[in-house]
């Protein structure tokens, strides 16, 4: 919307998310909205004005906006205000329905923190059409899943094609170290899945196809690799084991290579894996990966070990990790293409705060700004990507603000 009053509203102030966000923005914009008009929204105004007033002595000239998630009229009153909506309020498949509605009929720009495969499968079904002629754009996954996968993807052909003349037919992703851990939300998204699953085969069936998200008319007959065990990694000459955000990871990197038109070929294939090291103690912590994510999806499967996992050992939404804990987090991820002729280039893509949370936070922030300042007209309505929506524009935002390094290595 051209004549917004506002560049930018963080839906979801309050949550633990939402609020490192809006300290992001605070300290990279200020309040006066010189360099990006924003505001603050939520359900509850008194916890919106506690927000606000820990950011700052100047904070106060932030606006504040009521809406609840199933509220249909304040939402379309928030969107109809703004240019984009950025939302933190999950689990997305039981609380973003109503708000991804409002935007796609509104026609106003949204971005959010899902991994959920199923939830974003829906809308897709739901709303695609509507927002190609509302002109919204709409961009799923933009904090640690998926953004550091897909750019670092699109980063990683792009120096391909550089370098090789054309794209890579295959690119292995390898997590090389991470410090930090995974957001409450995230892992109440994960057993949000799990109950669809256990309710539903064919949502089963749609979470194993790695091109669940790709338009119906570009979905290759191709076989993707898939690290489901623990193994040997020849490139990276590591043990490797399953990383959970793959499931989310590789079904966004499809989809950015079928919206890009298969720029990266309609053969082109990408898994993803958490690398453990060498040798014998390699080999055993990639066993012990593989049977402690197998243990955690098997007791999220029963109600009585869910109830008690929950209760007592997963993070809730709204908890996570002190700022000094946030600070010290990092993460370093490699990616091993390969060319159809024997070509090789390996490159890394690293964060200097933990994934689930500070370095969450960063991305979700440049992403809303870029969706709203720097994506033009060329971008039509429609669901999107960060790679095929958001691209350079947002690596450079990354890389200059967020803490986000783009290398190659060899």
């Amino acid at each position: 919307m051209s004549n917004a009053k506002y560049d930018v509203v963080v839906f979801g102030a309050t949550s633990f998310v939402g609020q490192i966000l809006c300290r992001y923005l605070y300290q990279r914009h200020g309040a006066s909205g010189e360099s990006l008009r924003w505001a603050l929204a939520g359900r509850n105004p008194a916890k919106l004005a506690h927000v606000r007033q820990e950011l700052g002595a100047d904070a106060d000239a932030l606006p504040l906006i009521a809406a609840d998630a199933a509220d249909s009229a304040a939402l379309r009153q928030m969107c109809e205000q703004t240019k984009v909506v950025i939302s933190t309020v999950g689990p997305y498949a039981l609380y973003g329905d109503p708000l991804v509605q409002v935007c796609v009929e509104t026609g106003t720009d949204y971005c959010d923190l899902t991994g959920e495969t199923q939830w974003i499968a829906r809308m897709l079904e739901r709303h695609e059409a509507q927002a190609k002629a509302s002109g919204a754009r709409i961009v799923h996954c933009c904090g640690f899943d998926s953004i550091p996968s897909d750019l670092g993807v699109a980063y990683t052909q792009q120096q391909m094609a550089e370098r090789h003349g054309g794209p890579a037919r295959q690119i292995k992703m390898r997590v090389k170290a991470m410090r930090g851990t995974f957001s409450g939300g995230t892992v109440a998204s994960m057993i949000q899945a799990t109950r669809e699953v256990l309710a539903s085969p064919e949502t089963r069936k749609l979470l194993q196809n790695p091109y669940a998200l790709c338009p119906p008319d570009a979905r290759p007959a191709l076989r993707q690799p898939n690290v489901s065990g623990a193994q040997y990694d020849e490139h990276a000459q590591r043990w490797v084991a399953p990383f959970v955000m793959a499931a989310i990871n590789t079904r966004v990197v499809h989809r950015s290579n079928a919206l890009l038109a298969h720029r990266w070929g309609q053969d082109f294939l990408y898994d993803e894996a958490m690398m453990t090291g060498a040798g014998l103690r390699g080999r055993m912590a990639a066993l012990g990966m593989t049977g402690g994510l197998a243990a955690f999806f098997a007791g999220a499967a029963l109600p009585p070990t869910r109830w008690l996992m929950e209760k007592t050992v997963l993070p809730a939404p709204g908890e996570g990790p002190s700022p000094q804990a946030q600070e010290n987090g990092y993460w370093d991820y490699r990616f091993y293409a390969l060319g159809g002729e024997g070509q090789t280039l390996t490159t890394r893509v690293t964060g200097d705060r933990d994934p689930g949370y500070g370095s969450t936070a960063k991305m979700l922030g440049e992403a809303g700004a870029c969706l709203a300042q720097d994506v033009g007209s060329e971008i039509g309505g429609g669901f999107w990507t960060p790679a095929s929506a958001l691209g350079d524009g947002l690596r450079a935002r990354l890389e200059t603000h967020a803490g986000l390094r783009f290398e190659v290595l060899e």
